[in-house]
């Protein structure tokens, strides 16, 4: 899907478009709907004037049978019409879903900035929620509006006057019913802006709660959600006094605006301009078109709230990509050639690197700023701002984000496990045989952690793994990466939460499961920089050693320092 492009009326249109059939169908079944209840009264009004005032038997009998009918096909229409805007709102609702699921999913990136990962999910639930409910009232709005110019062409029937006073008096109480919404809408984005932040902080506090319990900073935590969530409940008190007084002075307006029809009926009966049944219907008739002002109040309404979500969805969609997408394919059969010629990106100041095909290489650097550009370099989360990344002598720009992601994988020390089994996390991303898995379980020793466990590979594990001990999730994310079999594999700090004894079980067994395939290490772990062809040191954002670890550590006190401490 490309990125940029559709705003919040754009959002909207689209939403109705896609459900064209369904709400033009539950219109014309609302029309129906509604045209048969406005027709209620003015068949009451003729029995009483055709049978009851006569004492005709067979009139009345005939009008009796004329509402049966009426009645039967506007309670069949009204259930076929609801099933159907229904059907298009959740339907309209669940294309946004897909879309914004495409779009933070999206290779390039960029959906997720400066956003919360609550903040998302609220978007792609509630927004599109709202969003979706336009393509429902829309059938709604049409009917009613409608069952307007029907009451009105009964009531130019009955009397001209009546007639005239609804038709002119309808555009400005619609028209004012649009103004006053005018409000509702602005409190109503800013409502869903304060919950989906709440939602963001609260799902951040939930993550870390563990961290937080350790450092006893529970209280904080606590406060700083209180604060957030009392400013989501004072925008979400403001939307609905907003909404409150939207629907009571909209329901004032339509009250004076129907007892006024009913005065002027009354007036003209009393003239005899009017016959009782007439006065009956006409009245019958003002009583009914309140259904309809409540109905557009409501349509009215959810519009305003459908437009605030709109934009908060439009926002998202139209984020600009992280990255620019290259068009090349990345061979299955890559070599693994990776090489950095002068690059620069944040704490990286013009790095040079050639690693070679096959080599089990390690990156050691005392500032976490620097392997952190390094690793979104690498997974082409960002490119750098001066430089170039070549794999297999193609630059990295060339080449589609996605493909190249499966070539080069970086796997990062905090990766999260899913809330699957153990078995199931190793091979998500694993190739279709077993023999990599297998390879993969023993390399991490996480065969050991699956055999401690009740179920062994088939326990279900807690969400984000959290039922693991540090360690043990570590291990199982290791495995996963070791799984994948990349031509490239890049491993942060893979080992920090595992004991010694286990660390140099792992690091005798990586280089056995990746031999030929390109590995490298950012870390300062000695048990896994020693099994390394060579390592690398960047200090001050650029490389300052080059040299196989015993080396290092015997001749550079800076290498030293930094692994030995």
């Amino acid at each position: 899907m490309p990125v940029g492009g559709p705003t919040g009326g754009h959002v909207l249109r689209r939403a109705i478009r896609g459900q064209r059939r369904r709400v033009v169908t539950a219109s014309l079944l609302g029309t129906v709907h509604q045209g048969c209840e406005a027709l209620v009264p003015v068949v009451i009004g003729a029995a009483i004037d055709t049978a009851v005032a006569t004492g005709s038997s067979q009139a009345l009998l005939r009008w009796l049978l004329v509402l049966a009918g009426l009645f039967l096909v506007l309670s069949n229409c009204y259930r076929t019409s609801a099933r159907l805007a229904e059907g298009a709102g959740e339907h309209a609702a669940h294309r946004l879903r897909m879309e914004l699921g495409a779009r933070v999913l999206d290779p390039r990136g960029g959906a997720d900035a400066n956003r919360l990962p609550g903040a998302l999910t609220s978007i792609a639930t509630n927004d599109a929620r709202r969003v979706g409910s336009v393509a429902t009232v829309l059938a709604y709005g049409v009917a009613a509006t409608s069952a307007l110019v029907i009451s009105s062409v009964a009531l130019l029937r009955i009397s001209v006057p009546l007639g005239l006073l609804v038709l002119l008096g309808i555009p400005p109480l619609l028209w004012l019913g649009h103004r006053i919404s005018r409000p509702l809408e602005r409190r109503s984005e800013t409502e869903q802006e304060r919950a989906a932040h709440a939602s963001g902080v609260a799902a951040d506090l939930v993550a870390g709660l563990r961290v937080l319990k350790g450092m006893g900073a529970e209280s904080a935590a606590v406060a700083r959600y209180r604060t957030t969530s009392q400013d989501s409940l004072a925008a979400a008190l403001r939307a609905a006094r907003s909404r409150a007084g939207h629907e009571g002075a909209v329901l004032s307006l339509t009250g004076i605006f129907i007892a006024v029809i009913g005065i002027v009926g009354a007036c003209l009966a009393m003239r005899g301009s009017i016959s009782i049944g007439d006065l009956v219907a006409a009245v019958g008739l003002a009583q009914f078109l309140l259904g309809p002002f409540q109905l557009l109040t409501y349509v009215n309404a959810e519009f305003a709230q459908g437009r605030a979500s709109a934009r908060r969805i439009a926002e998202v969609l139209e984020s600009p990509a992280a990255v620019e997408g290259g068009e090349s394919a990345v061979s299955d059969a890559s070599a693994g050639h990776l090489r950095l010629s002068e690059v620069r990106l944040g704490s990286l100041r013009g790095v040079d690197l050639d690693i070679r095909p096959g080599e089990l290489i390690a990156v050691v650097t005392a500032d976490p700023a620097a392997a952190a550009d390094l690793l979104l370099c690498l997974a082409r989360e960002r490119d750098p701002a001066d430089g170039l990344i070549e794999l297999d002598g193609v630059p990295l720009t060339e080449l589609a984000p996605d493909g190249l992601r499966r070539a080069v994988l970086v796997a990062h020390h905090d990766a999260d496990l899913f809330e699957t089994s153990l078995l199931d996390n190793v091979r998500a991303g694993a190739r279709a045989d077993g023999a990599p898995v297998d390879r993969a379980l023993a390399a991490s020793a996480a065969d050991e952690v699956a055999r401690l466990l009740p179920g062994g590979g088939d326990t279900v594990l807690a969400e984000r793994g959290r039922s693991l001990s540090g360690g043990q999730r570590q291990r199982v994310a290791l495995a996963r990466a070791l799984a994948a079999d990349s031509s490239v594999l890049v491993l942060h700090d893979p080992t920090t939460a595992v004991d010694t004894v286990t660390e140099s079980r792992i690091a005798a067994r990586l280089r056995e499961v990746r031999h030929g395939r390109t590995t490298v290490l950012i870390t300062t772990s000695p048990a896994l920089l020693a099994v390394t062809d060579r390592v690398v040191v960047l200090d001050g954002g650029t490389v300052t050693a080059d040299g196989h670890h015993s080396e290092l550590v015997a001749g550079d006190e800076r290498y030293r320092a930094a692994v030995l401490a």
